[in-house]
């Protein structure tokens, strides 16, 4: 902490040299939202988080995303593994996409929020609904999208956070942006560590094994021949390791390592009427499991990715655009448990946006996958918008989703099965949109139809297998308030979110574990001059653990409330503190998984 002291003086006398002026002003932000995502969303509903708002949050995506969406987590404790729950359904049927490619493990189908970083990001956008014509499989319950901008703009900048809270925490977050007219670059780096070895609330006893540390090392390089023809390179490489929190302090400790490359060359070239997209990634994805760290036995897994699309548009006229998606993906995939085995799927999307008059515009769009592992549905969507005053929006979307088997799924050594069917889903969602002033006010319902759920059952052999047996619909409401107004030296802004969720399995009529009927959030942020106060609120309905809703081993209800103070030194350099679980709430995320009470953190940033 007195290394930490003296960094602030030190970044303080600093950003006095830069400052020029003493009046803070604050700036209205630039929304960066992918034009794909932005073009062919139409009867569905968007949330925008820009980099000003993550950095207000924990540097992990699940910390943004849970007190500024309706999406329910799982998280396995304090920077464990973290799932999502969005619309009602499971951690493998919510897509996350990194500058368009969907990166949700090969393995298992789902993505661990707490190994995304978001000081990679400039920003994160979350789409609720079926998102599978565009972006493939998971993308039933909603989709995260994770971007990165290039700006061909003469800007030379760099950007420090600096932060250090309880349990000895340490968040650091670099991000260097050098660009002209014709070449862009933007590198970012992110160090999180902690030795998370908070007491319980209620028990004469510490959060035992549960440090962990993750770096994150993101560059992002543009360069334009001419306005027409742009090539882009995205890369990112991200590595953990986690000593997995004991439920018993007689347990063995344990811990979990994985490394995550990412690589995307983009090239775009564009004309009058049409545009082409040339993408070509790279994923690599490796884990190591250590159920005892005493020893050195471990199981892994490792599988790369390699993936080639070409998107190709072409503009009728102002008003009618079509859209061509081609892609082919080869996996190849092994395990402690898995032996090596080879995947190929192609893929080819057509999508059709008109805009009709400024009222009423519609979109059509299908999709098909050829590979031999599994059986693919046809895929659709419908969307459709028309605006009947200035300030109401009426919304909806009809749409065919799936989830591929994954590689557990189907090449488990003692339980595979290559007989297995992809999910289906299909999707109804009727939505409102208010705006008026200062004001944006989203009413969202929708019915989720999902068939051949897999599951894991006991097999005749004795080893579980999975089967393609469960049945579920989930359906529900999603409220979303946005306001922000600038008046003299003053901000206000205030955002909202409630969501009622119920999602159960048509044949034991019970709702699923880990999701909750109620959650809702709320934020208020306030500056003036240089000073500014922010404050965020959380509430968790409670929770089934068991699959016959059994009550007595319910989680709680819970609140939870954040507190932060900040002050511009000078027009570069910001100093403030937060305060998180503010009322020293005890509660649970999963079962026997405990959370921290209050804690507290000290954080700058400079700007220069």
């Amino acid at each position: 902490m007195k290394h930490f002291i003296r960094y602030i003086l030190f970044f303080g006398m600093l950003s006095s040299a830069f400052s020029q002026t003493d009046s803070i002003t604050v700036l209205e932000e630039v929304m960066v939202v992918p034009p794909k995502l932005k073009e062919f969303s139409t009867g569905q509903t968007l949330t925008s988080l820009q980099d000003s708002l993550l950095l207000q949050n924990k540097p992990s995506l699940i910390s943004a995303l849970n007190f500024n969406t309706p999406i329910y987590f799982k998280e396995n404790g304090l920077g464990m593994v973290a799932s999502p729950s969005f619309r009602g359904t499971n951690a493998s049927q919510t897509a996350v996409l990194w500058n368009g490619i969907n990166i949700n493990s090969r393995f298992n189908g789902q993505t661990d929020f707490n190994t995304i970083n978001t000081g990679s990001y400039d920003a994160i956008n979350v789409r609720g609904g079926g998102g599978s014509v565009i972006y493939g499989t998971g993308a039933i319950g909603g989709t995260v999208h994770l971007t990165n901008e290039i700006d061909f703009e003469k800007e030379f900048s760099n950007r420090i956070y600096l932060g250090y809270g309880s349990f000895n925490t340490y968040d650091a977050r670099y991000q260097l942006t050098a660009a002209n007219k014709n070449w862009s670059t933007k590198i970012s780096f992110s160090r999180n560590q902690s030795d998370n070895d908070f007491e319980y609330i209620d028990a004469d006893r510490k959060n035992i094994n549960g440090e962990f540390y993750n770096n994150s090392l993101n560059a992002v390089f543009g360069y334009r021949f001419n306005k027409n023809n742009t090539l882009k390179f995205y890369s990112e490489v991200f590595e953990s390791e986690r000593h997995f929190s004991l439920i018993r302090p007689s347990e063995n400790r344990t811990k979990y390592e994985d490394v995550s490359v990412k690589n995307l060359l983009e090239w775009g070239v564009s004309g009058r009427k049409i545009s082409s997209i040339v993408r070509l990634a790279y994923l690599n994805e490796e884990y190591k499991y250590y159920p005892n760290i005493k020893t050195d036995s471990f199981t892994f897994g490792e599988a790369n990715t390699v993936i080639g699309k070409y998107d190709f548009t072409y503009d009728f006229s102002e008003k009618i655009k079509l859209n061509t998606i081609l892609s082919h993906e080869y996996t190849d995939g092994k395990g402690s448990s898995i032996p090596q085995n080879e995947r190929n799927i192609s893929s080819a999307a057509l999508l059709l946006k008109h805009l009709v008059n400024e009222k009423w515009s519609y979109e059509l769009a299908t999709r098909k996958e050829i590979t031999n592992d599994y059986e693919s549905p046809l895929l659709f969507s419908v969307g459709t918008g028309y605006s009947f005053t200035d300030f109401y929006r009426l919304k909806l979307n009809i749409s065919k989703n799936f989830r591929i088997p994954t590689y557990n799924d189907l090449y488990w050594e003692t339980g595979g099965n290559l007989d297995l069917a992809a999910e289906e889903a299909m999707q109804y969602e009727l939505g409102n949109e208010f705006q008026f002033n200062n004001f944006k006010i989203t009413f969202t319902g929708y019915y989720n139809d999902i068939r051949h759920m897999i599951n894991w059952v006991p097999g005749s052999d004795g080893y579980w297998t999975p089967r393609n047996i469960d049945e579920v619909e989930t359906y529900g409401g999603e409220f979303l308030l946005n306001f922000k107004k600038q008046f003299g030296q003053h901000l206000l802004a205030v955002n909202a979110t409630n969501a009622y969720t119920v999602s159960k399995n048509k044949k034991t009529e019970k709702q699923l574990i880990y999701v909750p009927y109620h959650k809702a959030t709320g934020s208020v942020y306030y500056a003036f001059q240089e000073v500014f106060i922010e404050t965020q609120a959380l509430y968790n309905g409670e929770v089934f653990t068991r699959s016959d809703n059994n009550a007595r081993y319910n989680l709680d209800a819970y609140w939870l409330w954040n507190a932060g103070l900040g002050y511009h030194i000078s027009k570069n350099f910001i100093l403030g503190s937060k305060v998180r679980n503010l009322l020293n709430t005890d509660y649970q995320n999963v079962e026997d998984r405990r959370m921290p009470g209050t804690n507290y953190t000290i954080y700058l940033t400079l700007n220069f």
